[in-house]
């Protein structure tokens, strides 16, 4: 318990540090054993052919089938560990992927949770089987990464009785520390990331769901700006978060998560008027 993982070595580093302009890492969520392993496949081409390795967040007892797009790959774990000694990092994605809260959590992006919400005690089983089930087959790790986004304050104390450090999360333009944690901010909105001057931020993507469409413009993304490996966020000092810093940060996760919520409201409202058209 409490294992230090091992920055690993070989990330992409073309451009520099920190203070060079700002830097995009990527993060792949639903990393499972029934994913859709096409659309995966294509996605880590894309990245090997920029020198680009992301972090994953891997399910470790998916019982979520949404996340289920084909047959299970039978050389899962097999194939996590290889990904992971090559340099790409490995996050727990929660224990099972499923949203048995409604609630929002610290960062609520999303109204619903596997964490947030439950009882301190279950949350430290739910912590601990899923790292036995990594470990299990070889794969460390003390990164954390929340389903949904969604995760409160208990959720933070039993990661640290678990001997998780890390959570990828968050907003902001560095790594910052916040209840004995640290975290690794993802990006608000990308395109304003794209134009700041200098810090880090992560790109978060779902290769089940991706589209043609977005895969080039993950394409741009990796030809046009400067997209670094996982490991190279992983090494820059965080720093501290104040009270209002976090206040900032949840207000701003709220207003998302309303945002899209009107959105798809809009979306609907268009798709009815078309149909309604249409007869």
């Amino acid at each position: 318990m409490g294992e230090q993982v091992r920055v690993p070595s070989g990330w992409n580093n073309r451009k520099g540090n920190v203070e060079n302009g700002m830097k995009t890492a990527i993060r792949i969520d639903d990393i499972s054993p029934a994913m859709d392993w096409e659309k995966f496949h294509a996605f880590r081409e894309l990245l090997e052919r920029y020198g680009v390795k992301p972090l994953i967040g891997v399910v470790p007892d998916n019982r979520d089938g949404n996340l289920n797009r084909g047959a299970e790959n039978p050389e899962f774990w097999q194939y996590v560990k290889q990904l992971q000694e090559s340099g790409w990092v490995v996050a727990l994605h929660g224990y099972r992927h499923l949203y048995t809260e409604k609630k929002g959590g610290m960062f609520p992006l999303n109204g619903f949770s596997e964490f947030a919400g439950v009882p301190y005690g279950r949350q430290v089983e739910m912590l601990e089987q899923g790292r036995e089930i990594l470990e299990s087959h070889g794969i460390r790790t003390d990164i954390f990464m929340a389903p949904a986004h969604s995760y409160d304050k208990n959720t933070l104390k039993a990661l640290k009785q678990t001997g998780f450090r890390r959570v990828t999360d968050g907003f902001g333009s560095r790594p910052y520390r916040w209840m004995g944690m640290v975290f690794y901010p993802i990006s608000f909105r990308l395109e304003n990331s794209f134009k700041r001057k200098h810090g880090f931020t992560t790109m978060v993507v779902h290769t089940n769901t991706v589209n043609g469409k977005e895969m080039e413009k993950y394409r741009r993304i990796l030809e046009e700006e400067d997209v670094v490996s996982f490991g190279e966020y992983l090494e820059q000092p965080p720093a501290g978060r104040t009270v209002f810093g976090r206040l900032a940060e949840y207000l701003l996760a709220l207003v998302k998560q309303m945002l899209v919520k009107l959105l798809q409201l809009r979306d609907t409202k268009g798709k009815a008027d078309i149909n309604r058209a249409k007869n």
